[in-house]
This record gives C-alpha cells, structure tokens and sequence, in this order.
C-alpha cells in the first residue's frame, strides 16, 4: 500500500520544457500532495519588498501567497485539486475522494504560525512542515538542478535548499527526506512516491540512495532519515 507523500515542486521548474512530462509523471496518486514553490510569483515579492522597503515577516506571508498563485497555476494545468490551507488539505485526504495529487495552497492566517518569518524559510522548509502537519511518511524536493551531495548543510550553503531546512529535518527523525533534479522530467519517481493508479508497486530507495540508481543517473540523490 502506498504511504503518504509529499512533493514539493520547485518553482524554478515554473518555465521548465520538462513541467508537463513531470506533472504527468507525478498524476494518478491519491496518496501525493504536491507542495508549489514560489517560482516567478515569490520573486515579485523579493523585487517589491526591495523597492518598498517592507520587512520580512510582511515578505513572508506575501511568499506564501505567491505559492499559492503558483499552486493553482499547477492545479489548472494538470487538472487536480487544490485546497486552501492544510486544515482543509488534511480533511479532503481523510474523506479519499481525489483520484489524483492534492495541492496545497499556503494560507499564511493559518498556516505554519510557528515556523520564522524570514527569507531563510523557503517552500523546502514549508512543505517539511506540512508533511509532519498531515503525517506523511516521505518528503520529496523536485528540484532543477543536480544535487552534488547529500550533506543538507552543504546544499544550504549552495543555496539548493533553504536556510533553514537542516535544522528543521534535523527535528524531523521519522520523516524520510529525498531530494531529486527533474529538470529532465519525472523518471524513476515511481521507487519513491508509489505507483500511480494501475501501476506496480515498487520499493523506496535506501537512505542515501540515488533516485535513478538503475540508470546510474548522478542528478538525483536521496536522503531517509530514520529513527
């Protein structure tokens, strides 16, 4: 049986060629719920914040305004669910009614109160809190770029997570944390979110192991995080 995952999809794949082969890559789970990042609509509000001069908490919540813009803009275009806030996102789960990946929609009122209101929070940080909020067994960052090590501290300071997110997975002990460049699109996500309605089920990596490690492919790398 497949476990609930969380997908967060990064927003620089927003203007990717790669984004319909990967959304089509990531439909027909009931079990997913994808995360959006900021994409174009959170570097509105770093170009506005520069120029207006408001603080970081204000950005903040403007930051997750702006993925939920990019949020409704996947959910449109993939044809799936959205649900403003993780209240109304936990129960739509527990009803079962999607046949496909539920979006969350950050609801900055409701949503992640306790997480710090700075630019060292990202959509990384924030789609590891809705995971421990709906008790998801797995996180996975899509990211557009490869993912030299698997050191999360490392890719902090490479500026390929946030700030914040070694600290926050560091907290995070039963929450399996996997990592993965599809820029190329959605391969070899099947071993780590599950099948897709009439796939075949197949197991998760180990910790530390390439997503694609059939292909021997060096772009994704994996990180499990247990107890």
């Amino acid at each position: 049986m497949s476990v609930l995952a969380v997908a967060k999809l990064g927003g620089s794949l927003a203007a990717s060629e790669s984004l319909p082969r990967l959304l089509r890559a990531l439909d027909g789970r009931p079990h997913l719920v994808v995360a959006p990042g900021g994409g174009p609509f959170a570097d509105a509000v770093r170009r506005a914040q520069a120029r207006l001069g408001f603080g970081d908490a204000a950005a903040h919540d403007k930051a997750l305004r702006a993925m939920a813009r990019y949020g409704r803009l996947l959910a449109a275009r993939a044809g799936w669910r959205a649900e403003r806030g993780a209240d109304a996102l936990a129960a739509q789960l527990a009803r079962r009614a999607a046949r496909g990946p539920l979006v969350w929609l950050p609801d900055p009122a409701s949503d992640a109160l306790e997480v710090e209101r700075s630019w060292r929070i990202s959509g990384d940080s924030l789609a590891l809190w809705l995971a421990r909020r709906l008790g998801a067994r797995r996180l996975v960052l899509l990211k557009s770029c490869a993912i030299p090590t698997h050191d999360l501290a490392a890719l902090a300071a490479a500026g390929i997570v946030d700030a914040a997110l070694p600290e926050l997975a560091a907290g995070a002990p039963r929450l399996d944390i996997h990592l993965v460049d599809a820029s190329a699109g959605g391969d070899g996500l099947d071993a780590l979110l599950g099948p897709a309605r009439g796939g075949v089920e197949q197991q998760a990596g180990q910790p530390w192991q390439a997503a694609r490690q059939a292909r021997h492919d060096p772009r994704a790398v994996s990180r499990a995080i247990s107890v």
